[in-house]
């Protein structure tokens, strides 16, 4: 039997594909070059502040301020975060000193970020003096498997050069645990929570009994079929919409069970408890700074014009900032802004209160260095000209600064000075300026008329 001939039609179409397969395996090979090249140029950046931080004071916090000044630097001219920065700084040291062989790999284009991003993980609880021969037999797997049959391999690989025990490495990883918050999408984020595994999955077991106790119990309690829905009564807790009828997932259960325990439960481990009474940690509740505009609360239809912000997060839906509302005990600020400008013109409440620090939080919503999206509630009122050296207590010389950025600005060559309107001018160590202005408040309704000014005889009114 013989085999057909190809056509002069597959012949062409064979090539194309041939060289449309070259092109982008070459495309790969020039970002994986440029991305190693990053990758050195910012473990330069990170040796050039190391090497400044021990000429000058060899302590840890001189380290790490360094470390923040180089960061800042790059991150301004970047629009990145810079803690974002000082991330990608201290991984490209680890990857030059730690992983040479990967790194010339992954410039010759033979590794992806994806190989490299994997050794760096497996490789993370092995000590120093195991990591050259690590780096060696790593580049020989990753430049044949695929990233993720590439991971179980260096991870039996890593355990095998580890000369500590599981055990002992877990008690250092008991260090790691944390909570995050990963901002997603239409008002909804992720809350992450790194723990130790047992007690990880004993949460998510918990919680997946609890919610099915809940289907139980409406499946077994609920009302007659027969009955008319619309007289049942309506479900009450996280999530729950007012509805006749709780028809929640479990998955949807498991995220409202476990906001109420979170938001609403004492915690059980609370050092202030005396004897059975409760302590205080019960008693703390969750912190947000949400601005609600006036016309968003009585045209919810139109909330897309001029959405509720959480401050630091983005926009938020104007049910959930209608239910915050109606809710809270605390006193809202009415914040007046101007028509065009949408800058704070005066603050006020129907309760006494510290004028100025109503006046700060309304203006600028967020800590003040450029980039950075944490919100004032949590941050601190810096004085932008010191105290100590004759700066004063007004507005016009406050802002707010996270923990992060407020000891940056004491303890590195970083400088600050506000203007009027109270726009903060930064001037990086390298000379370089970034004003932070505050974020403006979006007017609903702008007048504009062909003269923007008002007659002699008739006053503007603001």
């Amino acid at each position: 039997m013989s085999s057909p001939t190809p056509s002069a039609a597959d012949s062409a179409g064979s090539s194309v594909r041939e060289a449309l397969v070259a092109e982008a395996l070459a495309a790969d090979a020039a970002l994986a070059a440029a991305e190693a090249r990053r990758t050195r140029a910012y473990a330069a950046l990170g040796q050039y502040g190391l090497t400044r931080a021990t000429e000058h004071r060899s302590s840890v916090r001189a380290s790490d301020m360094a470390m923040r000044e180089i960061a800042s630097e790059v991150a301004a001219v970047a629009r990145l975060s810079d803690r974002t920065v000082q991330t990608h700084i201290g991984r490209a040291l680890q990857l030059v000193d730690d992983y040479p062989a990967v790194v010339d790999a992954w410039e010759a284009g033979a590794l992806t970020r994806a190989h490299v991003r994997i050794v760096l993980d497996a490789g993370a609880a092995l000590p120093e003096e195991r990591r050259p021969e690590f780096d060696t037999l790593a580049v020989g797997l990753a430049a044949q498997l695929s990233p993720g049959r590439l991971r179980s391999r260096l991870a039996a690989l890593a355990e095998k050069l580890n000369p500590t025990t599981l055990t002992e490495r877990h008690q250092r990883g008991r260090e790691t645990r944390c909570v995050r918050v990963v901002p997603g999408v239409d008002g909804m984020s992720d809350l992450i929570a790194t723990l130790p595994t047992v007690l990880a999955v004993g949460i998510y077991d918990r919680l997946t009994l609890q919610s099915r106790a809940v289907i139980d119990a409406r499946t077994v309690g609920g009302p007659d079929p027969q009955v008319d829905r619309t007289t049942a009564e309506p479900v009450q807790g996280q999530g729950a919409t007012a509805s006749a009828v709780d028809e929640r997932t479990t998955d949807q259960l498991r995220a409202d069970i476990l906001a109420d325990l979170l938001l609403a439960a004492a915690p059980v481990a609370d050092p202030t408890r005396s004897g059975d009474g409760p302590g205080v940690l019960g008693e703390i509740r969750a912190r947000v700074q949400v601005v609600v505009p006036a016309l968003t609360m009585l045209r919810p239809g139109d909330e897309n014009l001029d959405p509720a912000e959480l401050v630091g997060h983005g926009p938020i839906d104007a049910e959930t900032a209608r239910g915050i509302a109606e809710s809270t005990t605390i006193p809202w600020d009415r914040v007046v802004t101007h028509p065009v400008t949408g800058a704070v013109l005066f603050t006020d409440t129907y309760q006494r209160s510290s004028a100025i620090d109503r006046h700060l939080r309304a203006r600028d919503r967020r800590c003040r260095w450029p980039g950075c999206a944490v919100p004032a509630v949590r941050c601190e009122v810096d004085h932008t000209v010191d105290w100590a050296l004759g700066g004063t207590t007004r507005v016009d010389n406050l802002a707010h600064l996270c923990q992060r950025h407020h000891s940056q600005k004491q303890f590195t060559r970083w400088k600050v000075r506000q203007r009027a309107g109270g726009i903060l001018e930064w001037t990086s160590p390298s000379g370089r300026v970034y004003a932070d202005e505050p974020l403006p408040y979006a007017p609903a309704v702008r007048f504009l008329p062909d003269d923007p000014s008002p007659p002699d005889d008739e006053a503007a009114p603001f």
